[in-house]
């Protein structure tokens, strides 16, 4: 996983699909979030202040995502706020990253609400 996501990270500007989002949140590159090595990735901000905030998801986290996602096919909401909890507290949009980037690798897809599918 974290090959694919340092590859990844090389597509600066690429956007990440979200299920419900109303604007387009794009890769920026790697970066540290929590003291670790992380995806980088940029939001629109409502602010007249900036233009955007940078947000991460780190190489740990994705691992964690792609494991459980894998072992039971599903990754979810539920699972992220309990097992991600510093990922979480950062921003419910991390979420809905990883599983974008799932989507971008095409590992999963978004299959219901709060759910990404595992894609055999």
């Amino acid at each position: 996983m974290e090959l694919m996501i340092k590859k990844l990270a090389k597509e600066s500007g690429l956007v990440i699909p979200k299920p419900k989002a109303k604007a387009e949140f794009k890769i920026k590159g790697m970066g540290m979030r929590r003291n670790e090595e992380a995806l980088i990735y940029r939001i629109p901000s409502h602010s007249t202040k900036a233009q955007y905030y940078e947000k991460g998801v780190t190489i740990n986290e994705f691992e964690k995502a792609h494991q459980r996602l894998v072992n039971t096919g599903f990754f979810t909401r539920t699972w992220f706020n309990e097992n991600l909890k510093a990922c979480a507290k950062e921003g419910g949009c991390n979420f809905t990253t990883i599983g974008g980037v799932f989507e971008i690798l095409g590992i999963a897809e978004y299959s219901q609400k709060a759910t990404y599918k595992y894609l055999t």
